[in-house]
């Protein structure tokens, strides 16, 4: 991710050096390129950075199917489809969060959780003041990452974590510190999905469809168990024990679909497979 960053942010250094009009996403465009005024030698230059972020990107499809895969088997099936009912929670997320947890009830309290990541935030408390310090940031680095991450998103698809976000950012006017504790929240709440199998309260039901819809594009048919991507979307949510009417919902503006439990208790039984 940061190798691809990084590239784009090279690629935009020769626009704005050579004053150039780059039309929407022609950013990776080989043939916009090549038709731009520059010197051979950057011609090189833009065909190597072009070459790596298609490699990046096989790369990551690569990846995210993989652990796509192991997101339904029997070590992690479980717990990583809790987290992706999270607002913000993708699969590579998810696994993160899991890889960097491991046992989860080697964590007797959400607060234990919380410190482990390095986001608990230290306190001065004189008697008659009481200043938040900076998050510990001890722990899981990449655990601290993760929920950052996920926390950024949750904001921009959840009212719930948005209306947080902005309650904090009031009270702080820096939004790193806001961002923070939304992390520190979302991690409280993986602790109560992943130790009391709960549901989270706040899930909107056509995100989770539609995430459950972006795991079965991942997944190899050998993965889906011989279900259709519909019918495998569903399967997930029914794993989940989320009960829902929803079958068709409009995602970034584009209808989608996913297939009635009826369907795919009918489909399983024929497959073998166990509800």
């Amino acid at each position: 991710m940061k190798t691809s960053t990084m590239i784009r942010n090279r690629l935009q250094s020769l626009i704005h050096r050579h004053n150039l009009i780059l039309p929407k996403n022609c950013l990776t465009d080989k043939a916009w390129w090549e038709a731009q005024q520059i010197s051979a030698l950057e011609q090189i230059q833009i065909r190597q950075e072009l070459a790596m972020l298609e490699q990046i990107a096989r790369h990551k499809v690569e990846v995210d199917a993989e652990l796509g895969r192991q997101s339904l088997g029997e070590t992690w099936s479980q717990q990583a489809v809790r987290l992706l009912q999270l607002s913000g929670f993708g699969v590579v997320l998810s696994m993160t969060v899991l890889s960097a947890i491991g046992e989860v009830s080697r964590f007797e309290s959400a607060k234990k959780l919380v410190g482990y990541a390095g986001l608990g935030a230290g306190v001065h408390d004189s008697g008659t003041e009481h200043h938040s310090k900076p998050i510990t940031k001890e722990g899981r680095k990449e655990l601290r990452w993760a929920l950052v991450e996920a926390a950024w998103r949750a904001i921009r698809i959840s009212p719930y974590w948005k209306e947080q976000y902005e309650k904090y950012l009031r009270r702080m006017r820096e939004p790193n510190q806001a961002i923070v504790v939304v992390a520190r929240k979302l991690l409280v709440a993986v602790w109560h999905v992943l130790t009391k199998e709960e549901t989270d309260l706040h899930a909107n039901e056509e995100e989770l469809a539609y995430k459950m819809l972006v795991l079965a594009w991942d997944l190899d048919e050998d993965v889906r168990m011989g279900l259709t991507y519909k019918q495998f979307a569903k399967y997930a949510l029914m794993k989940l024990g989320v009960e829902t009417d929803i079958t068709r919902f409009v995602r970034r503006n584009v209808p989608r679909r996913i297939a009635p439990r009826e369907e795919v208790l009918a489909r399983m039984e024929e497959l073998g497979i166990a509800v």
